[in-house]
């Protein structure tokens, strides 16, 4: 997929530059697109709407077993399992904070059964490519880096 950029050479001549963006896992390619379509006050709107599709903790997992991740505005905690070369993701925050429980959402949606190379290729400014950075602020977005960062981090050291 890549991206038009218009510019003006020093010369005075406008020239047009294909700028690569990297490919996105196929359902998370999807969840960009949609969010790309609407405003940013709807792509706020999308991502609480996420927030309450996050699927509750399987019984087994605790905050005790899961890695926080400090680098979230709200408390998040995230497990990731590795299975037959498949990456499964778990993401635990609290109702009260929909911004945070969305981006996980977003990764959840769009990774949780992924190969690990799919994975592991995700470009860690994802969330630009759902035009977010109009949407919330650089500290969320932050919050979503360090997710996908321990994600990635985690699915590259567990056993295949």
């Amino acid at each position: 997929m890549g991206v038009a950029r218009s510019a003006v050479s020093p010369f005075g001549k406008e020239r047009t530059a294909q700028m690569s963006t990297p490919a996105l896992a196929p359902r998370l390619a999807e969840l960009a697109k949609e969010f790309a379509e609407v405003s940013p006050t709807e792509r706020l709107q999308l991502l609480v709407e996420l927030a309450e599709e996050l699927p509750e903790l399987p019984p087994q997992l605790t905050h005790d077993s899961m890695q926080r991740v400090p680098e979230c505005q709200s408390p998040l905690y995230l497990a990731v399992e590795v299975t037959d070369d498949r990456v499964y993701l778990y993401f635990d925050a609290p109702p009260e904070a929909p911004t945070t429980r969305g981006l996980a959402a977003i990764l959840h949606t769009g990774l949780d059964g992924e190969p690990v190379a799919t994975v592991l290729s995700t470009p860690d400014d994802f969330y630009l490519q759902f035009g977010l950075a109009e949407a919330v602020s650089p500290l969320r977005l932050r919050g979503a880096a360090a997710m996908l960062a321990r994600i990635k981090h985690t699915a590259r050291r567990l056993p295949q």
